[in-house]
């Protein structure tokens, strides 16, 4: 649906004034370069740059008012400025004013535990698929993050499969070669997306988080199989990820809609759509919504 994102954001969410978007992503605000957005009061030396034009418009209605004080300080006190010349002021300064798009960047969290790779992970895989098939046509950054607990000790519960990339062959290698089986790390795959999110943020991208799972945790941050404190841990992981304020949606892979992975997407303030069965594509939709807000 079209409004995948923003029917069902939190109302501090939409209070939140997110920019309109592009096809890269969130225009943000320059002074520097970008489209003009005209010009603004200010002054140049913060850092702005002067808007000639502007300036002159804001001073020329006050420049006969300037002239005459001028004219009368310098007969009273036989000085102060020049009658002859342009006045301009403080208040008269603009500066220029630019929209800047923002590169996107679309993380896909993927549950590859024993239980989505028993249920619907090769079909989740087609459909990661074609979105990042998608992405690649919009010249849009992708990134793949798996999580599950694997036999081996030394491989981490949630791994970054695929740094953010442009590279489609590279991302459809990775996705493939995705093992299924394990118990289910859901927080450590959450805070791996937050902090991929955050970092993204600080470099001016606009990130997506797409989160494919059944929402069933059974192993808690700290590496012990509680399914109590895995679920506090995961829900803990998942506020982190609202406050980051960034679009996100939850697709529940579960064979039947489950409440884990609603009352998940109701934690992260995201759009919640379980996996249709007769339609891999029309999950290309859901996460392509979310993206586009």
């Amino acid at each position: 649906p079209p409004d995948l994102l923003t029917a069902d954001a939190p109302e501090r969410l939409r209070r939140g004034g997110v920019p309109s978007t592009g096809a890269s992503g969130v225009r943000r605000k320059s002074l520097h370069r970008g489209r003009p957005l005209g010009a603004r009061s200010g002054d140049p030396r913060a850092g702005g740059r002067l808007d000639l034009v502007e300036t002159l418009r804001a001073a020329v209605p006050w420049a006969e008012i300037r002239r005459r004080a001028a004219t009368s300080e310098r007969h009273v006190h036989g000085r102060g400025p020049d009658p002859a010349r342009p006045s301009i002021r403080r208040a008269d300064l603009r500066v220029k004013r630019f929209a800047q798009p923002s590169e996107s960047l679309t993380i896909f969290v993927v549950d590859a535990s024993g239980s989505a790779a028993f249920h619907r992970l090769a079909e989740a895989k087609g459909a990661v698929e074609l979105l990042l098939s998608r992405a690649y046509a919009r010249r849009d950054q992708v990134a793949v993050i798996a999580f599950r607990r694997a036999p081996s000790p030394s491989t981490p519960p949630a791994e970054l499969l695929l740094p953010p990339t442009r590279a489609l062959a590279r991302a459809k290698r990775a996705l493939a070669a995705l093992p299924g089986g394990g118990a289910t790390p859901l927080a450590d795959g959450l805070c791996a997306a937050a902090d991929l999110a955050e970092k993204a943020l600080r470099h001016g991208a606009t990130p997506t988080v797409a989160v494919l799972t059944d929402g069933r945790a059974n192993i808690a941050l700290d590496g012990r199989p509680n399914r109590a404190q895995a679920a506090q841990d995961a829900a803990s992981a998942a506020k982190r990820l609202a406050t980051l304020r960034i679009r996100a949606c939850v697709i529940d892979t579960s064979p039947r809609p489950r409440e884990e992975a609603r009352n998940l997407a109701s934690a992260m303030a995201a759009r919640y759509e379980p996996l249709p069965y007769s339609c891999v594509s029309a999950l290309t939709d859901v996460v392509q919504a979310a993206r586009d807000g």
